[in-house]
């Protein structure tokens, strides 16, 4: 028997042991952090269990809290887990895009302190990035940050800030030098969320949701230790950590929820069937239909691929500008998905509240409101592009 053999059964055995029942149904992940709620017990022992194992992140180092596992054990664990249909233990910004940046620029004290808490789900942290003006063009952002003894005192606005209000510390990008040009200027700085300098103010979207804030920065303070990367070197710490959110946005395109969290319980083609209904065959009964569900799922099952080629030749903790790629394309293919699902309810996909509609329908309709964003966050599909052509292609700016 293979080492991989052995892994395969150990852990096999051990998800047998550890996964409770609720956690093998679908439903809602935990978002950990300080004040964490739980919509069942189960899934804070899940967490527990999950974070104690570093398997929340198996690929991240063991000496900082992590799985220690190989991208073969890493697939082996995915694989497993989705046998029995457990449910992830932990959605996390920290796991999705600070980790892996801490991993690359922090120092071995930066590291040894944010990253086993991360993996325990003991924070929930938040991007400050995107400010009023400074959306696209993220470099020109104001937002400044003055040393001051041990501490940085800062001040200014981030806005779109997905949590703030939820989150236990916000990783940003603050103006240290205001004299140098304006992307040399630029530092990363953690900061915490509990202060009194701190403020934030939920935004509603036309889904209904707030998830998405605006943040207010007067008078905080950060300590100098949790300058990340270097002083006025935020921007290269900056463009990688977005290469990261955007590989996952990217796993939006093969989502079943307009935020990436599979929360639609139906597939396309079984809600075309159900809504238009079906011919001899048990097929869509619209051949137009059929045809466009035909070709998203060829489409899904193509870029499924795709992102997983691109994930073994991608060197962990270093995605590279063809990440763009990815967030471009299933962003797009996210948002078809819900135009085919409204096209085949009709009527039924277009109610809000109210009786004559389902949970499920109300769902749909928010989740194709929400899925309007995600052309927009993380980069819009335009800069994705610019991306694409300059940093992949190679073409010129001219």
């Amino acid at each position: 028997m293979t080492d991989l053999q052995t892994f395969r059964e150990e852990t096999r055995d051990w998800l047998e042991a550890n996964c409770p029942q609720e956690m093998r149904k679908p439903g809602d992940v935990a978002w950990g952090g300080r004040n964490a709620q739980f919509s069942h017990p189960d899934q804070k022992t899940w967490l527990e269990r999950m974070g104690k194992k570093g398997w929340t992140c198996p690929t991240w180092p063991s000496e900082y809290g992590g799985g220690g596992l190989s991208k073969e054990e890493n697939k082996i664990l995915q694989e497993e887990m989705g046998a029995i249909g457990a449910r992830s233990p932990l959605g996390s910004f920290g796991i999705w895009m600070l980790g892996p940046a801490l991993l690359e620029f922090a120092n071995e004290e930066q590291k040894k302190e944010h990253l086993p808490p991360i993996v325990r789900g003991e924070v929930w942290w938040c991007q400050g990035y995107s400010e009023p003006g400074s959306g696209s063009d993220l470099a020109s952002l104001s937002t400044k940050a003055v040393e001051d003894g041990d501490n940085y005192v800062v001040n200014g606005q981030k806005i779109w800030t997905s949590y703030a209000d939820k989150a236990d510390k916000i990783f940003c990008l603050v103006r240290t030098g205001p004299q140098e040009p304006k992307h040399d200027g630029i530092s990363f700085l953690l900061i915490d969320m509990d202060q009194p300098g701190v403020t934030t103010r939920p935004i509603t979207l036309i889904s209904g949701k707030s998830p998405f804030c605006e943040t207010f920065f007067d008078d905080a303070r950060a300590p100098t230790k949790d300058l990340v990367g270097g002083l006025n070197k935020g921007w290269t710490v900056a463009k990688r950590l977005l290469e990261h959110e955007r590989t996952m946005i990217s796993a939006m395109g093969l989502s079943g929820g307009g935020d990436g969290s599979k929360k639609t319980k139906s597939g396309l083609a079984e809600i075309g069937k159900k809504y238009v209904g079906i011919d001899a065959d048990q097929k869509i009964s619209d051949k137009a239909l059929r045809r466009k569900v035909a070709m998203h799922d060829l489409n899904s099952r193509a870029f499924g691929l795709t992102m997983q080629r691109v994930g073994e030749e991608t060197k962990v903790g270093a995605p590279s500008p063809a990440a763009a790629m990815g967030k471009y394309y299933g962003t797009e293919h996210n948002k078809l998905r819900y135009e085919l699902m409204l096209e085949a309810m009709g009527t039924q996909g277009v109610g809000w509240d109210g009786e004559g509609f389902s949970m499920e329908e109300l769902a749909i309709t928010r989740d194709w409101l929400r899925t309007k964003a995600n052309s927009i966050e993380g980069g819009t599909s335009e800069v994705q592009l610019n991306v694409i052509s300059k940093r992949v292609l190679g073409l010129p700016d001219k």
